[in-house]
């Protein structure tokens, strides 16, 4: 296999990998062997990473992301950042985030979700102006979206058993 090839397989295996940490009851979690399926209309390679364009999609068992617009940047051959932007859904089997544009920063294992963020886990949902997420320890921190009262974070919790 070539170096570029190597390189490619390197970053989409390490993205795939580190992604399905966010949420807790995953099909498909990190140490998972289920094959990493991605795809586009558009497909660039650079020697600094590659973009997905147009329903850009990375699939691992039950989990996805969907953006208009991904891109993996590499360094020495490692991935160490990925973007998404336009439409953003990253959709595990209990949670849904949604916003207008995401980082994954695989330094800091912190995912940033921006723009118009919803988050959902079953009925329950959140909504604000930033998210951040970290895979490794599992906190998140949900900024607030301007109203006209101000930054406000706003939810809906159903609690257990009521509907």
């Amino acid at each position: 296999m070539s170096k570029t090839r190597l390189s490619l397989l390197a970053a989409v295996t390490a993205l795939s990998l580190a992604l399905p940490g966010v949420g807790d009851a995953q099909n498909a979690g990190p140490s998972s062997d289920a094959p990493v399926a991605w795809g586009g209309d558009l497909f660039e390679y650079t020697p600094n990473g590659f973009t997905l364009t147009g329903k850009a999609e990375l699939t691992q068992g039950d989990n996805r992301l969907r953006a208009d617009r991904l891109t993996f940047v590499t360094a020495d051959g490692d991935l160490t950042r990925a973007e998404a932007s336009g439409a953003v859904y990253f959709v595990t089997p209990e949670q849904t985030m949604r916003g207008d544009r995401a980082i994954y920063d695989l330094g800091t294992d912190e995912v940033t979700v921006s723009g118009d963020v919803i988050l959902t886990q079953g009925e329950n949902v959140a909504t604000g102006g930033r998210l951040v997420y970290n895979v490794r320890t599992g906190t998140a921190r949900m900024e607030g979206a301007p109203t006209p009262s101000g930054n406000r974070v706003r939810g809906v919790f159903y609690p257990q058993g009521a509907n």
